[in-house]
């Protein structure tokens, strides 16, 4: 179509008109729009498993690249970026960097990426393994020189009597290869005067042997060498079910070869043009065009649909999705590496690398904390002693104790496992989500701007009526319309078009087209020129006054859209479009008022009239409608400076700079449409509206199950922080508590790979102990 394509006709008037249909606009704080990490170098790193060693790479190789802003982490994959915009530096120079701290680095490589992850996770679990097993063999020895008795005082040693050779070389041993992984970054942490949690460790460890405490250094090491693996399994269990997105589209392909044959073929190797077979049952391995056959299709994989899609000649499938009855014919369209499936699960998992907030306040809060616990413990140790007689080995043991309990491990890591959960969690319910920090905005959502057409409406439009003026036949009218509209897509050439064909006319394009950005298009055709537009566009030509008032009137009190079309000094006539409400429009509206989204805004290129009609169906608060591209810009800056978080709904392509002004913004419908996928912080992978509610819902959930971990960890340190101040705590406790902690809120964070979208749309309720009770309340 000539006009707006992002949405229907512009109106004839100067500025872009505004109806407030409910009240007046919230006000608030803008907010700046998330950062996306521009394309840059990626090295895989062994040994980045938390945010705590981001911390540590932001340090030693953030200063040597020009800063730390110049630097991208994706700690579920392993993965360090050095943007372009860092200081050129050669790849053995960043290895060697990153290789001073207790890390390794090697250039990023795809297809080695999860060899090396399992590498690295099995050596993780040898030594964890031995130092378990030594740790154990060295309890069992105890037991059988002090007799049962032993075992109900685990740290009382054996009295007067030396600890035997043997008991505490088992012991060592467990220490050893407990702290093996970790030594080295510690080392770096000391050489650095940079505290961290590896630090924190060894010197509890060291502290302990010190004492003459070997069992207890032994029990210290292994349970923390224990709790960086599980933290590597949640990470790997989290990457797990992303790559099982890819995981879904089948190995092989049944290609139909030039004699009739069939042959079954690597999918990989399959090339865009071939044809291959899908039997009922089957899963789809590629995206193509069905090209004979018609069966119903699962797209619940892709699209979060529930219900079957029919599929015949002419429709498009994709990867992953399942066939039901009958066989399929497909042309393949995609290469394996560019299907939609692939295009998901590449973005999912790069997208930890844009960080939550809350992830980076976590970040910054661990930075602080780890030195003041050291200076903690220090004071500890030394205070009591000083100022009360206190034993020396009594008080330093208690702050040995500190060390331990307030490593933290267990923060650092629920915030990124809860976020990558979150991703994957998205992407299976049809919600593509590009990055952590846009899993957390819509849980503070304020306001949000809507395209009309595909949006609220079902963008699919047809010809309510054909209006022709003086003695033009309504045949020439429609002729001419689709002459102009003969190579558009757009859906309202697509409804002009399908009624040309209705109507038998032959098509007959118009030749010398040329549009006219958010007016109309004109062209040649029959020998004459020909135009078609908005009213706007036929008052720019000077036909607005040949124009019925009253008809015009008419058109736009039913909420429908009108087509001027004229050729060379005289109109041909209007005709008339209506698009329908979507069914859950109205219902969609009432669930978003609900969750405290205080403004809905309509920001529409076509008549105020036919605007604020659809805007009233559904209980929308507020239509700016007549808007040319450049105005919706301008209609969401002034949004983003009255509320705090503002989203804007549209269909990627036509309003993509609108949409980049917003706080973050939401792509309607986009499976087949790589520039949606493109564009939006957030896709859509059909056009359901009502996944915009389950969106906030799940974004609120995600949030309350992050707070709850970061509350659960701090009041637990933060007792044991008391305990410890008065004596009362012991090592043994604080590593069980630590190690206990980390494991409650992994499980806690990884409860949201099972969320799945309700009737309602709403996010799936969960009924395990840490399920909110209602639902969070909005940001004021």
């Amino acid at each position: 179509m000539p006009h707006d394509r992002s949405d229907t006709h512009a109106r004839q008037d100067d500025r872009p008109s505004m109806q407030r249909c409910c009240g007046q606009s919230a006000e608030g704080t803008a907010q700046a729009a998330a950062p996306k990490p521009s394309a840059g170098r990626s090295f895989r790193v062994n040994g980045l498993d938390c945010a705590e060693e981001v911390g540590i790479l932001n340090k030693v190789v953030g200063p040597k690249v020009g800063g730390a802003e110049h630097l991208a982490f994706d700690v579920i994959n392993g993965r360090m970026t050095i943007l372009e915009s860092a200081k050129p530096l050669s790849d053995d120079k960043i290895i060697k960097i990153v290789g001073a701290t207790g890390m390794s680095a090697k250039v990023w490589d795809a297809e080695s990426a999860v060899a090396d992850q399992a590498a690295h996770f099995a050596r993780q679990r040898l030594f964890t393994g031995l130092s378990g097993g030594f740790w154990a063999a060295g309890f069992v020895y105890h037991i059988m020189e002090t007799g049962a008795a032993g075992a109900l005082h685990l740290f009382a040693g054996h009295g007067e009597t030396a600890m035997p050779m043997a008991e505490m070389a088992l012991f060592l041993l467990a220490v050893l290869f407990g702290g093996w992984l970790v030594a080295p970054k510690a080392w770096s942490a000391a050489r650095r005067l940079s505290p961290d949690m590896n630090l924190l460790m060894i010197v509890a460890v060291a502290g302990a042997i010190g004492l003459g405490e070997f069992f207890e250094a032994a029990t210290v090491a292994f349970f923390f060498a224990l709790s960086l693996t599980l933290e590597s399994w949640s990470v790997g269990r989290a990457r797990n079910a992303v790559s099982a997105l890819l995981d879904l589209a089948p190995p092989t392909a049944r290609v139909m070869r030039a004699d009739g044959s069939e042959t079954d073929v690597p999918a990989a190797e399959v090339v865009i043009g071939d044809r291959f077979v899908v039997r009922g049952g089957d899963r789809i391995p590629l995206d193509g065009e069905v090209t004979d056959g018609r069966g119903d299709v699962d797209q619940a994989p892709i699209t979060g649909e529930s219900a079957l899609v029919a599929k015949e000649v002419g429709d498009e499938v994709y990867a992953g999705t399942i066939n039901g009855d009958g066989t399929l014919t497909v042309r393949a369209t995609k290469a394996a590496a560019d299907t939609v499936l692939s295009k998901i699960t590449r973005m999912v998992g790069d997208a930890h690398s844009r960080r939550a907030e809350v992830e980076q306040w976590v970040t910054k809060f661990a930075r602080i904390y780890t030195p003041i616990v050291m200076v903690l413990a220090l004071l500890i140790a030394v205070v009591p002693p000083l100022l009360s007689g206190g034993a020396w080995n009594y008080w330093f043991y208690n702050a040995l104790v500190l060390l331990v309990i307030a490593c933290p491990c267990a923060l650092v890591i629920s915030t990124p496992v809860s976020i990558v959960a979150a991703l994957a969690a998205s992407a299976r319910n049809g919600v593509l989500i590009k990055g952590g920090a846009y899993v957390e905005a819509p849980s503070r959502l304020t306001a949000l701007a809507m395209d009309k057409t595909g949006t609220i409406t079902m963008g699919e439009p047809e010809v309510a009526g054909l209006h022709p003026l003086g003695d033009t036949p309504a045949r020439d009218l429609l002729g001419a319309a689709v002459a102009l509209e003969a190579r558009s897509s757009h859906p309202l050439a697509r409804a002009i078009l399908a009624r040309g064909k209705s109507d038998g006319l032959t098509l007959s394009a118009a030749t010398d087209t040329r549009t006219v950005p958010g007016r109309g298009v004109e062209g040649t055709w029959a020998g004459r020129p020909v135009w078609l537009g908005s009213d706007r566009f036929a008052t720019e030509k000077g036909f607005g006054a040949a124009i019925p008032r009253a008809l015009l009137d008419r058109i736009e009190g039913a909420g429908s859209t009108l087509v001027v079309v004229g050729a060379g000094d005289r109109l041909l006539g209007l005709i008339e479009l209506r698009d329908r409400i979507r069914p859950d429009a109205k219902a969609v509206v009432a669930r978003l008022h609900a969750l405290g989204v205080a403004r809905i805004i309509m920001l529409t290129g076509d008549n105020e009239r036919t605007a604020c009609a659809v805007a009233a169906a559904v209980g929308i608060d507020e239509v700016r409608a007549g808007l040319l591209p450049e105005d919706k810009v301008t209609a969401i800056e002034e949004l983003v400076a009255t509320h705090d978080v503002v989203a804007m709904i549209g269909d990627g392509v036509n309003d993509a700079p609108a949409m980049a002004r917003a706080h973050f913004a939401i792509a309607m419908g986009a499976v087949g449409s790589d520039a949606a996928i493109e564009t939006a912080d957030i896709a859509l992978m059909t056009d359901d509206i009502g996944k915009v509610p389950w969106l906030i819902g799940h974004s609120r959930r995600t949030m309350n199950i992050i707070r709850q971990n970061i509350g659960i960890a701090l009041a637990t340190k933060a007792l044991f922080v008391g305990l410890t101040a008065f004596g009362m705590a012991t090592m043994w406790g604080a590593i069980a508590a630590d190690v206990g902690v980390s494991l409650l809120v992994v499980a806690n964070a990884l409860r949201l790979l099972r969320v799945r979208q309700d009737p309602a749309g709403t996010a799936g309720r969960d009924t395990g102990p840490f399920a909110p009770t209602s639902a969070a309340k909005p940001a004021t």
